[in-house]
């Protein structure tokens, strides 16, 4: 993370701005309904994480976030974002780690090895450092945070499993246990579509993993019923509602959010179909990775083009000889503008060559 400049024609450093209003109050509405969820999943619903792993999991997402903070703002120069505006400023600089913290432990399973949980929220929270693409002249990152430290647990241990999803309402009965989701796709619905503006991924994931539940089931001979029951459950209406729509790893644009979405729900059939399990998070991952790898092509495509338009620039008119000499004052006055030039615009496309579908932060269950 070292200091770079845009007119060098290379990317800026990585110091993220300030969160949009509209995604600090969704993070701050999401950092407490997913707080208020834990609490009444501890004493009503039936989780089956031991009580005081979620205070670990935001101990640990807490540090990671400061920590890697206070050494990107000394690299880059500059004044830690949770510096300056008090108490209120740090509050809101923590919030995708509370949130980061609290999903990665909720959506896992690890029995009693708490340093895997911890490994996992490290990962999570320290993706959004590592795993960067250039978006509008500035490194963001891509991958969705909790999301990946999950498919990195899966991966790395695997005898780890996600959560058992009837743990959401384990301890209720009915009408109680239809009131759950009901009560997380309304508040889902209003964040989504009053805040984050995700509401076209949201429906193009769910067309999309039905579709995927029926040609599996045409194709393969697959339960159809047993396909579509999954989107019933409560762990896919969070999915569906606080995961996959994080507007910091996802795009803006409408037909970029179907694109996305779909992309989500093809993935996953697809991983299913090769009986890969927890299909749902290694297809997010991909997906990510495959954006990420788009806004890397599309920058390195433009500073290829921007030095070729400063070749162009700067070459002598086809058989005129060049006006200097070597060794003349004119040569070394010349020269210098030329540079410069060529330097001013090949930094331009760190600007220029974004993904026009990408918007800041890390909100929803992050």
């Amino acid at each position: 993370m070292t200091h770079m400049s845009e007119k060098s024609g290379q990317l800026p450093a990585t110091a993220a701005p300030r969160h949009d209003p509209k995604v600090v109050t969704a993070l701050r509405r999401f950092a407490i309904s997913i707080s208020v969820f834990n609490i009444l999943g501890y004493t009503v619903l039936g989780f089956e994480q031991p009580w005081t792993w979620p205070l670990i999991a935001l101990a640990t997402a807490y540090t990671t976030e400061i920590v890697l903070e206070v050494i990107a703002a000394k690299a880059e120069r500059r004044t830690p974002r949770f510096l300056g505006g008090g108490f209120r400023g740090l509050l809101e600089f923590l919030y995708p780690a509370h949130i980061t913290g609290l999903a990665l432990n909720m959506l896992t399973y690890v029995n009693d090895r708490v340093w895997v949980m911890v490994f996992g929220v490290v990962v999570a929270v320290g993706t959004k450092w590592v795993l960067r693409a250039p978006v509008r002249g500035r490194l963001r990152h891509y991958m969705n945070p909790s999301n990946f430290g999950i498919a990195v647990i899966l991966l790395l241990f695997p005898w780890a499993s996600i959560a058992p999803p009837y743990h959401f309402t384990e301890y209720v009965e009915t009408p109680i246990d239809w009131l759950i989701p009901a009560i997380i796709i309304t508040a889902g619905t209003l964040l989504n579509s009053k805040l984050t503006g995700r509401m076209w991924l949201i429906a193009a994931w769910v067309i999309g993993f039905a579709l995927q539940a029926v040609i599996r089931g045409l194709v393969l001979g697959t339960s159809i019923p047993g396909g579509l029951a999954m989107m019933t459950g409560v762990a896919f209406v969070l999915f569906t509602n606080y995961m996959i729509t994080d507007p910091g790893t996802t795009p803006s644009k409408p037909w970029a959010q179907v694109a996305f979405g779909g992309g989500v729900a093809a993935v996953y059939g697809i991983l299913t179909a090769l009986h890969i399990a927890y299909g749902i998070f290694f297809a997010t991952a991909l997906v990510c990775l495959v954006r990420g790898l788009y806004h890397w092509a599309v920058h390195l495509a433009g500073k290829q083009a921007a030095a070729a338009r400063a070749a162009e620039t700067a070459a002598p008119p086809p058989g005129e000889a060049p006006a200097e000499s070597a060794g003349s004052t004119g040569s070394a006055g010349s020269a210098a503008p030329a540079a410069a030039a060529a330097g001013d615009e090949a930094g331009e496309p760190a600007a220029a060559g974004a993904d026009a579908a990408d918007t800041q932060p890390a909100v929803a269950v992050r």
